[in-house]
């Protein structure tokens, strides 16, 4: 394919070398920042540098598009990919909001393109050999998860755009928090019932710094989910607990620390658990892998890629959450 990228950050630059590593070719590279679309561009022969992202998504020589820009800005640009009859793979959480993702889930429909949005942790290794698994058997029926998520502070994080209710749409429960959700979703099936806090207690910023959030699913399992951008150590930790067993994975690679999964088996007689590790060191291939099963979506195959349904799903469990918790979030001293 002839892809597009729209937002030549951090993100839009692993999106462009994955692209690269799969054979395909990034055609144009696209900011509202040119020299960042330049800096981008230099590295893919003959890609085309672009400060106009609406003449980018309407070229007639690019079959898809990646969205990787500040949330503000994913549904529209998303939109308009849509409408001009782009594949697109959008970055989490694919909007500010469901209610502005919506009419872009109507008009995928209507199009017949194939849109995922990038929960690219269902394709960590970890967490798929977890899926793989659960899918078989391995911890037996469900009953439910606890997942922790967060990062350190640096200073000035509540004067970065992801600190700006306009610019991000919410905060860390938003930002981190919306990639448990979709863990928890993915593992444990369709929300039935939320509840939450999503509250400041650090950081002087409008958005929150902590979300704190209890899901029921279809079943009665439950998801028990902690975001947090004040956890001062980066920190990813999912708990899947089984009748008959727990899977434990934790780290992401980087300064998550080593990627690992530990499958504790219940014995017959109960007692300390038979216990297996696997561990996933080196490069992130997560990235790579979300693209493979992008390409097999454009074909037609369901896969294992977040949709456009998961995505709103998603964020209605964060607007609910912000729905219980204002006016009353705690603030920071």
């Amino acid at each position: 394919m002839r892809v597009a990228i729209v937002g030549c950050g951090l993100i839009g630059g692993k999106r462009a070398k994955s692209l690269a590593a799969r054979g395909h070719t990034v055609a144009v590279a696209a900011d509202t920042v040119h020299s960042r679309a330049e800096q981008l561009a230099k590295g893919y022969p003959g890609c085309e540098a672009s400060a106009d992202w609406r003449a980018t998504v309407s070229r007639a020589d690019v079959d898809a598009v990646v969205v990787a820009t500040i949330n503000d800005s994913l549904a529209g640009i998303t939109l308009a990919a849509v409408k001009a009859g782009k594949h697109v793979l959008v970055e989490k959480p694919a909007a500010r909001n469901a209610t502005e993702l919506r009419p872009v889930l109507d008009a995928a429909r209507a199009s017949g393109v194939c849109v995922r949005v990038g929960f690219n942790h269902r394709f960590h290794p970890a967490l798929s050999k977890a899926r793989e698994l659960i899918d078989g058997g391995a911890v037996g029926p469900l009953m439910f998860l606890r997942g922790r998520y967060g990062h350190g502070g640096r200073v000035g994080y509540d004067r970065e755009w992801r600190a700006n209710p306009d610019l991000a749409g919410g905060g860390e429960l938003l930002d981190q928090g919306v990639h448990l959700i979709d863990l928890a979703r993915w593992y444990m099936g369709d929300v039935t019932t939320v509840s939450g806090l999503a509250g400041t207690f650090f950081w002087n910023m409008p958005v929150e710094d902590n979300g704190f959030v209890c899901l029921t699913h279809t079943g009665g399992t439950v998801g028990w989910l902690h975001a947090s951008c004040t956890e001062w150590k980066n920190l990813f930790s999912l708990e899947i607990y089984g009748r008959t067993g727990k899977l434990h994975i934790d780290g992401l690679g980087g300064s998550y620390g080593t990627e690992r999964l530990a499958f504790y088996r219940m014995l017959p007689q109960m007692g300390p658990p038979e216990t297996t590790i696997w561990e996933y060191p080196g490069e992130d291939t997560s990235w790579v892998a979300e693209l493979i099963d992008f390409e097999r979506a454009i074909t037609g195959e369901r896969g294992r890629g977040a949709t456009l349904e998961d995505a709103v799903a998603a964020l209605d469990v964060v607007a609910q959450v912000y729905a219980q918790s204002a006016p009353a979030a705690r603030k920071a001293a």
